[in-house]
């Protein structure tokens, strides 16, 4: 059975290869401003249903995996800054804070239309970067593409002082609850495993 990742992230699709898969990728072209929720968790279940959706509808056969991820700080979700001027500020606010990592996961069966989803969140506790850090952090642009604007596993790891939680959740996808949703939906691991010959 094929693994599809409904996610042009280069983050998610490292740590699924570095887990033994190799999906193909199929980018939704979800418009995610078109959705609002109550809650930061709420949105991203919601926008990674959608996302695997808009891909699964598209294909006969296939595991179609829709990620999202947002930042809620202080109640309120943030995903990729739409500026360098926005980044810094963001940085400002984040700084010497601790907010939650929120990643909604949904897994369709596109031959069954058979469907699992959940949320994971991770707690991130923020250090506190200098001016001239943020600044310097910013001007190398790995903010601008980044929910919450930022990365734990590449340069923006010096800042982040420890985590709570699954710390592939804040990269983008948490391999313990996926393996929870392809489970409910009566595939294994070491299955997919077997697909690819360097593990089987």
């Amino acid at each position: 059975m094929r693994v599809v990742l409904a996610s042009a992230s280069p983050a998610r699709l490292a740590v699924l290869r570095a887990a033994g898969l190799d999906p193909q990728v199929i980018v939704s072209g979800v418009d995610e401003d078109a959705f609002d929720a109550p809650t930061t968790a709420e949105l991203t279940g919601m926008l990674a249903a959608a996302k695997a959706a808009a891909v699964a509808a598209s294909l006969t056969d296939g595991l179609v995996i829709g990620c999202d991820s947002l930042l809620d700080l202080d109640g309120r979700p943030y995903g990729k800054p739409a500026s360098p001027q926005e980044a810094v500020a963001r940085w400002h606010q984040m700084a010497g804070k601790s907010g939650t990592l929120c990643t909604g996961h949904c897994v369709i069966d596109a031959a069954t239309g058979r469907r699992a989803a959940a949320v994971a969140t991770t707690t991130v506790r923020f250090g506190t970067p200098a001016d001239e850090e943020i600044d310097a952090y910013v001007a190398t642009g790995e903010p601008l593409s980044m929910a919450g604007a930022f990365t734990i596993e590449g340069l923006g790891g010096w800042f982040v002082d420890s985590i709570d939680g699954d710390h592939n959740n804040v990269i983008g996808i948490s391999l313990p609850l996926l393996r929870g949703l392809l489970l409910d939906l009566d595939v294994t691991i070491p299955a997919l495993w077997g697909q690819y010959s360097r593990l089987a």
